[in-house]
C-alpha cells in the first residue's frame, strides 16, 4: 500500500508547510527530486528535463553536496533550483531538535555557497527527509526556511513497486499546482528511469508546464 498523497488532516496540522501551489493558466507542475546530487542519476534527470525545457527543484543531502559539488553546479547551470534536505538525511521524528537544526544549518551553508539568495527576503527551501517533522521543529524552522512537502509522492524509491504501476498512479493523481516528488538516488533508479521520461511526455502532451519552486 503506497501513500501517494497526505490526508487533509495531516496537512492542516502543519500550516507552516507548503503542500501544493495555486493553480495557474496554463496549468503548472512543480517537479522535485530528493536525495542527490549524485553522478549516477542526477545527470539523467537533467537530460530528461532539458527535453521539455522543464525547470525543477532538487532537494540535496549535504553529504552529497560535499562529495559531488560539480553535479550540483550542473543542476544550477541548467536553470534549476537547489533546496535543503538536511546534511545527513535525518528524520525529524528521531533526532533531538538542537541536533536536527544544526544538521539543517550545515547543509544550508553548502547551499548558500553554491546558490546565493536571489534577494534577502526569499527564504531558502527545506524538505524534511521522509516528510517527518514535528510541530516544534516546523515552528522553529518556518521563520528561516520555506518548508516544502508534496501533493504527490511517486514512491519511486520502492524496489517492489512495478514501474508501470508507479507511472499509472502518478499520472492519475497529478493535478494543476501539484508538487511532485521523485528521487535522483540509486535506490530509485529503476523506477526513475522508467517513469520520469514517460511522465514528462504525458504531462507535456496534456498541456502542463513545469516550473521550479
Amino acid at each position: 500500500m503506497h501513500l501517494h498523497r497526505m490526508p487533509g488532516l495531516v496537512r492542516r496540522l502543519f500550516p507552516e508547510c507548503i503542500w501544493e501551489m495555486p493553480a495557474t493558466d496554463p496549468p503548472t507542475l512543480y517537479l522535485t527530486f530528493d536525495d542527490g546530487p549524485i553522478p549516477e542519476q542526477t545527470p539523467f534527470v537533467l537530460e530528461q528535463l532539458a527535453r521539455y525545457d522543464a525547470r525543477a527543484t532538487f532537494f540535496c543531502v549535504g553529504e552529497n553536496l560535499e562529495r559531488h559539488p560539480d553535479v550540483a553546479q550542473q543542476v544550477l547551470a541548467a536553470g534549476h533550483r537547489l533546496g535543503n534536505h538536511t546534511h545527513r538525511h535525518l528524520s525529524g521524528w528521531r533526532h533531538p531538535r538542537p541536533g536536527y537544526l544544526t544538521d539543517v544549518a550545515r547543509c544550508q551553508q553548502l547551499l548558500d555557497a553554491l546558490q546565493p539568495a536571489v534577494t534577502p527576503e526569499v527564504r531558502p527551501l527545506l524538505r524534511p527527509p521522509y516528510g517527518r517533522i514535528t510541530r516544534p521543529l516546523a515552528q522553529a524552522l518556518h521563520p528561516t526556511h520555506q518548508l516544502i512537502m508534496w501533493d504527490l509522492l511517486t514512491c519511486d524509491y520502492d524496489p517492489d513497486y512495478a514501474p508501470e504501476a508507479c507511472l499509472r498512479t502518478s499520472i492519475r493523481l497529478t493535478r494543476p499546482g501539484s508538487i511532485i516528488v521523485f528521487h535522483d538516488s540509486q535506490k530509485a533508479a529503476r523506477n526513475l528511469r522508467y517513469v520520469l521520461p514517460r511522465y514528462l511526455d504525458y504531462c507535456a502532451e496534456a498541456g502542463y508546464q513545469f516550473a521550479a519552486l
